[in-house]
């Protein structure tokens, strides 16, 4: 699993861990939180998806709450608190269109890719479907899980 962890942390960057690393080893890896930053923002007992960002303290980026807790929670909507993670396999039209760069057309997209494949592996297949390009998928990994 390859993840970026940004932000308060002692060594920002790129970090590669085992398949089912959580965020804990990813915070470790990239030497720990900087200072006191706070981290009850952070689930870090949630597991990586590979490609993701882990944000650490900062201000109205923290990583979003784990997706098991998101199952019956809206979409990613505007401002405030930091909103529950979108399922891709789960999101309906409305919901995908709430995220960033998402129109109806490309939502539209993102839906008939999950129905005809059976559903999303890894976040990164959004780069398989029309209209989600490198800068789209940056956008929204730390938004979406699957």
């Amino acid at each position: 699993v390859t993840v970026d962890v940004a932000g308060r942390v002692r060594r920002p960057g790129i970090v590669v861990l085992d398949a089912g690393s959580r965020v804990v080893d990813a915070l470790k890896k990239a030497g720990g939180a900087r200072g006191s930053v706070d981290l009850t923002t952070l689930n870090l007992a949630r597991p990586l998806v590979d490609g993701e960002q882990i944000l650490v303290g900062v201000e109205g980026a923290a990583a979003p709450p784990s997706p098991v807790a998101t199952s019956g929670a809206g979409g990613g909507g505007g401002g405030g608190a930091p909103a529950a993670l979108v399922d891709l396999n789960l999101a309906d039209q409305a919901q995908l269109e709430g995220l960033p760069e998402i129109g109806p057309v490309t939502a539209a997209a993102i839906v008939r890719w999950r129905d005809e494949h059976g559903g999303f592996s890894a976040v990164t297949e959004l780069l398989e479907v029309d209209g989600i390009g490198d800068a789209t998928l940056a956008t929204l990994t730390p938004l979406v899980t699957v």
